[in-house]
């Protein structure tokens, strides 16, 4: 098998797109594929100061690479969950792609602040590991746009990620979350900041190739409460059909897009104005209730929310 663009043996198949490429034309093929999905749908607007969300994987640690390289200067915020034998390897990673591109990266040590890791933070609040893990990420990343200054919040979700996702809001019509999985979040009043997703069309194989071809170390092990998820479950389903039929999960997502885009603001609207958004007393936060759900959380601990992130670089 040869690369379509130099004739050189290839070292990837991309049946999707029915063509082989060599290594560099992998990586230029790539690049550009970002470069235009960003183009395309407005991620990163001159003037903005964005954020990667960085995890030690290969997307996250690939889009903080990609998105340097593209002349789009991006720190990173890593959630430290205190997972044993985990964790410290993801940090590890993640110090290392800091130090190469000589960027700043916050760190929330969960297992500092709460005393115990993700796994005994959430038997104390009685959640499962995920639903506490989510909870706390996406305050700390949010508050970390607010209290320094960042606006838009990049993070790593790629194609696989977003179709999986979609299918099992579908398949169980979660219609509050259906029309929520957009390539752009828009911010909210000023204080939940724009999350925006430039891996959104590009697979998770496709990811893993670029990290490794442009010899960015990450961590191969996948987060062990991550077992028996249904979104894995989801994947290998997806996985199949696009085994018989290349381009499946590509276009369910592009299909998506349309879809989104289609609605009538009146709809948008309609659905906006359901639920009156209040604000957390204690931090200010967005809150449906009086305290929000991470306040609550401190408050257990008898914590306050005055939260310091570790920075390094």
């Amino acid at each position: 098998m040869k690369c379509r663009v130099c004739g050189q043996p290839a070292s990837i198949n991309l049946r999707s797109y029915k063509t082989a490429l060599c290594d560099s034309d992998f990586i230029a093929f790539f690049e550009k594929r970002v470069a235009t999905t960003i183009k395309k749908y407005r991620l990163i607007a001159e003037g903005d100061v964005p954020i990667v969300a960085v995890s030690g994987g290969k997307d996250s640690l690939s889009l903080w690479h990609l998105m340097n390289k593209l002349g789009i200067p991006c720190d990173g915020i890593y959630i430290d969950l205190g997972i044993e034998g985990y964790s410290d390897k993801s940090l590890d990673k993640i110090k290392k792609v800091a130090e190469t591109l000589k960027r700043k990266v916050y760190v929330f040590p969960i297992g500092s602040v709460f005393d115990r890791g993700i796994d005994g933070l959430a038997k104390a609040i009685r959640r499962v590991p995920c639903s506490a893990c989510g909870m706390i990420k996406r305050y700390m990343m949010n508050r970390i746009c607010m209290d320094k200054g960042y606006n838009v919040l990049v993070t790593g979700h790629n194609l696989d990620d977003e179709a999986s996702a979609l299918f099992g809001n579908i398949l169980y019509w979660k219609k509050e979350y259906l029309w929520k999985k957009d390539i752009a979040l828009e911010a909210k009043e000023g204080h939940l900041s724009r999350k925006v997703k430039p891996f959104f069309l590009c697979s998770e194989r496709e990811a893993a190739a670029y990290a490794i071809m442009s010899g960015i170390d990450y961590v191969y092990e996948e987060c062990p409460f991550s077992m028996g998820a249904k979104s894995l479950t989801y994947k290998g389903m997806l996985n199949k059909l696009e085994e018989k039929s290349p381009g499946t999960k590509l276009m369910f997502l592009k299909g998506y897009l349309r879809a989104l885009k289609e609605r009538t603001k009146n709809e948008i609207d309609l659905q906006e104005e359901t639920r009156e958004t209040k604000y957390c007393v204690n931090c200010g936060y967005p809150s449906y209730t009086e305290k929000c759900t991470f306040c609550w959380t401190l408050e257990k601990f008898g914590l306050h929310c005055n939260i310091i992130f570790d920075e390094y670089c």
